[in-house]
């Protein structure tokens, strides 16, 4: 509707609000609900920003407006006793959902011939714009790569136990899910994808754990401070209608057809976006109904690339304007460092295949440097790779060129 700057500050300030009210359970429905459709809507202004993460979070709370999330330690819930348990189709969709994610993922696995043989994660680790922190220094480990290829293989394959399994078995699966998706954020620029996923993983953690923590809670005497909040809220006055024993289960059971439809919705989209079955080809042509929760998967890229832009002055002479340097097309030392967010390196990778799209980013240059340029010319550089590292000379490609002045 907007594009100016207080619109979008009263939009990122609403959604600030409700993600708060998630927080601490007040009006949860809503504001799950809400949070939902106003991080679709910033998704969709620039489709190219959205990562597998993305989509599961706004998955996971349209889910999540459906489940009681405004009992338990929420700011005025609704408090239950300790061994109360709430199940139905809501709680069985999110759990289902969350598993065919990682199924999803382990089919596509095991359909690539790098994952199979083992070589996959060492070919990732080589792709220097994604690993960071630990990463460069795991890259000189191939042996220990080869077996974070067949571990992280197995723990996907072992997703079925998050529903299947019970008490221990099913608490150190979870666990195991946690483990590798934080040892992700220590090693590659994944952005929010792997915290979110460690989040809703905790779903699968069993009741009896979950009342272990709220004793230590009610004995470290936290809950009897919050007492004059934590109260249970007014009920609702409802139509005499509402409270008729046939309204109500209708109501459930039309509840129980939208989570149902949702859910399948859900499966054929990334089933589809997957590649798993023959879609048409114009089911391609959307950036968000192509997005797949396939990480990596069925074949990890074999090239990592890079961006140089070139500033022409009218004296002639030209820089790359990303470090001030004379302009050449030689692999960086870090071609993360290349990238000043990590935002700007998804736009990057996901823009390098569509026409046109880098174009917008040509005249933004324009507009932010300030002096006598002429014209800025936009390359992606890409260099081939293999599990020993970069192979061949970097292969530089035009992208866009704008006109300053």
């Amino acid at each position: 509707m907007s594009g100016s700057l207080w619109a979008q500050a009263l939009l990122l300030g609403l959604t600030s609000m409700l993600a708060v009210c998630l927080l601490v359970g007040y009006r949860s429905r809503f504001a799950a609900i809400g949070l939902a459709l106003l991080l679709a809507s910033l998704h969709a202004r620039n489709p190219y920003l959205v990562n597998g993460g993305d989509t599961v979070l706004i998955s996971v709370l349209v889910f999540g407006a459906f489940l009681p999330l405004d009992t338990r330690w929420a700011l005025r819930g609704r408090h239950r006793q300790a061994d109360d348990r709430i199940v139905s189709v809501a709680t069985a969709t999110v759990l289902l959902h969350i598993v065919v994610i990682y199924a999803i993922n382990a089919i596509l696995k095991f359909q690539s011939d790098a994952w199979t043989s083992g070589v996959a994660v060492q070919r990732v680790f080589q792709l220097e714009d994604f690993v960071y922190l630990l990463g460069p220094t795991l890259a000189e480990y191939p042996a220990v790569l080869t077996g974070i290829n067949w571990l992280w293989t197995a723990v996907l394959s072992a997703s079925v136990l998050l529903v299947l399994a019970t008490g221990w078995l099913r608490i150190a699966t979870v666990v195991a899910f946690v483990g590798a998706h934080l040892s992700m954020a220590a090693t590659m620029r994944l952005g929010a994808f792997p915290f979110i996923m460690s989040a809703v993983v905790l779903l699968f953690l069993p009741p009896r754990l979950w009342e272990h923590v709220d004793r230590l809670v009610t004995e470290s005497g936290v809950s009897s401070r919050l007492t004059p909040l934590l109260r249970e809220p007014p009920e609702s006055p409802r139509l005499g209608f509402v409270r008729s024993p046939l309204v109500r289960r209708g109501t459930r059971l039309a509840t129980a057809g939208v989570l149902v439809c949702l859910f399948v919705m859900l499966v054929g989209w990334q089933v589809a976006a997957a590649g798993l079955v023959e879609t048409p080809s114009s089911a391609a042509d959307s950036t968000l109904e192509s997005a797949s929760w396939a990480f990596f998967a069925p074949a990890p890229p074999d090239s990592y690339s890079w961006y140089v832009v070139e500033a022409e002055y009218e004296s002639g002479t030209s820089i790359d304007l990303i470090d001030g340097e004379t302009m050449d097309f030689d692999r960086p030392p870090n071609a993360m460092e290349r990238y000043s967010t990590t935002l700007w390196k998804r736009y990057g990778t996901k823009s390098q295949g569509a026409d046109g799209v880098v174009q917008p980013a040509a005249a933004y240059v324009c507009e932010q440097t300030p002096g006598d340029i002429e014209s800025v010319t936009i390359y992606r550089v890409e260099q081939p790779v293999d599990t020993n590292g970069p192979i061949g000379e970097p292969v530089p490609h035009q992208r866009a060129a704008a006109p300053c002045g």
